[in-house]
């Protein structure tokens, strides 16, 4: 018998819950969705914003497509550095995209990051940063590349030079069908402040895609309070991280970046402008200098602050206001054989197909009490040594990950020609994907890995669809 549990502000369905989404899937179509499977699937606004919110979302895609430079810069916008990743949101989100993880140990990171923390825990709880590089690598520094960067006193160096090389080994499903699985292995090479400190922590994370920000944004604290209350009944252990909310000066849950480590989308702008750009704003004034980098420090900001408020406004409002792409191909039999054989291998039960957004949410009203389905719990789950970083981050442990939606997981390849998923980019698809749960996942990994070949050919398929 299908049993339907009914709790406020979320449903979720034993037995059924992956079908149910996918059968009501034509009535996304409402104001928060959109029929596009093109290269701009991801950066479509959500189609029931007002003539005065669209111009503001279209001011906002333009903040996040340019490029940044240093003060001297005659093309680009003043701001960039003194060290950074990358000179513009896009860099990394190529179409509102995921990032691409390089293909062997020669070529640079480019769309992925490498956190860095010491033994011991930092303000409020949170990673400990290290005294000469702080809490994330910065790869290049105001000595180029464009041909019109100039810069104060002398060129600031980059804190490090970053590749992966990929350890490989072959698993086998249960019908002898092999699949050559990779592992990341960080290279560290021409730290610019001396060696890094005995037990230092790294983390590889590649960008994630926008798309429904605001819509998880929009789910209030209290549903995954209740969904995680819900999964103990079910044998998991799904938590809510508490992180440190700057701009409310409190502690609140946090529901962004891998490890859920981010409370709001103003807040993760705001420290992905600096971390990864080295663009101050109003919450973070300082530039990302530790001491020990004095040429870093010497350099004359672009403005006080760099991301100015309104920028910042706007950009914040494109990234709650971009819409979900609508699933596709519904009435599809191998869909629908999918989505049932996905309720059987528990997947849902922590890529909650559906859920409900809080009934009031000022930031953008048009957001609030949606049914959304976005097979995430937005929840910490072990999953397993396999996939450890063995580094926390404030009530993340060193095997918790954050899990991630689902929702227009198919589209990926088309937006940005490529499909790395979990933290670092190692799977290439969702097969990969899967084969690497361990920990509270890994009765699902079995299930899915113990299949006929038809049936795992249409859980995928049901997957690409949604």
């Amino acid at each position: 018998m299908i049993r339907t549990l009914v709790i406020p502000a979320v449903v979720l369905v034993a037995g059924a819950a992956a079908a149910a989404a996918l059968a009501a899937a034509d009535e996304d179509v409402d104001g928060i969705s959109v029929q596009c499977v093109d290269r701009d699937a991801y950066v479509q606004p959500i189609p029931s914003l007002d003539r005065r919110q669209l111009q503001a979302f279209q001011r906002g895609r333009r903040h996040f497509d340019k490029t940044w430079g240093a003060v001297t810069s005659l093309d680009f916008e003043w701001g960039l550095g003194p060290t950074f990743n990358a000179t513009s949101c896009l860099e990394c989100h190529v179409g509102g995209g995921r990032g691409r993880a390089p293909e062997n140990g020669s070529q640079p990171l480019l769309s992925l990051l490498v956190r860095l923390s010491v033994p011991g825990e930092g303000p409020h709880g949170g990673p400990n940063p290290d005294h000469a590089y702080g809490g994330q690598f910065q790869t290049a520094g105001l000595a180029g590349p464009f041909p019109d960067f100039a810069y104060h006193t002398a060129p600031v160096p980059p804190e490090a030079s970053l590749y992966i090389d990929w350890d490989e080994q072959l698993v086998a499903y249960a019908d002898g069908e092999q699949v050559r699985l990779r592992e990341p292995r960080l290279r560290i090479e021409n730290l610019a402040f001396g060696a890094l400190p005995e037990g230092a922590m790294f983390s590889l994370r590649i960008a994630q895609p926008l798309h429904g920000l605001g819509l998880l944004e929009a789910v209030a604290d209290d549903t995954l309070h209740r969904i995680a209350a819900l999964q103990k009944t079910q044998g998991l252990n799904g938590r809510v991280n508490v992180v440190r909310d700057d701009v409310n000066d409190r502690m609140s849950v946090g529901r962004f970046g891998w490890k859920a480590n981010q409370p709001s989308l103003r807040q993760q702008i705001a420290m992905a402008s600096l971390e990864d750009m080295g663009l101050t704003s109003r919450l973070y004034r300082a530039q990302n200098c530790p001491p020990v980098q004095t040429l870093c420090a010497a350099q004359t900001p672009g403005n006080d602050p760099e991301l100015v408020a309104t920028d910042w406004d706007e950009l914040e409002l494109w990234s709650r206001a971009l819409a979900v792409p609508a699933p596709r191909d519904t009435g599809d039999a191998r869909v629908q054989r999918g989505a049932r054989l996905f309720e059987e291998a528990k997947c849902a039960l922590c890529h909650v197909p559906q859920m409900r957004t809080a009934e009031s949410f000022p930031p953008l009203p048009q957001l609030a009490n949606r049914v959304i389905r976005p097979y995430t719990d937005l929840l910490l789950h072990d999953m397993g040594e396999g996939l450890a970083d063995g580094r926390p981050d404030f009530r993340a442990g060193a095997r918790d990950w954050r899990t991630p939606p689902l929702w227009g997981l198919g589209l990926s390849e088309t937006v940005n020609g490529g499909s790395a998923l979990l933290h670092d980019g190692r799977a290439r698809n969702a097969a990969e994907a899967i084969l690497w749960h361990g920990g509270e996942a890994q009765a699902s990994r079995e299930a899915f890995r113990t299949m006929h070949k038809a049936d795992r050919d249409a859980l995928l398929h049901f997957l690409n669809a949604i």
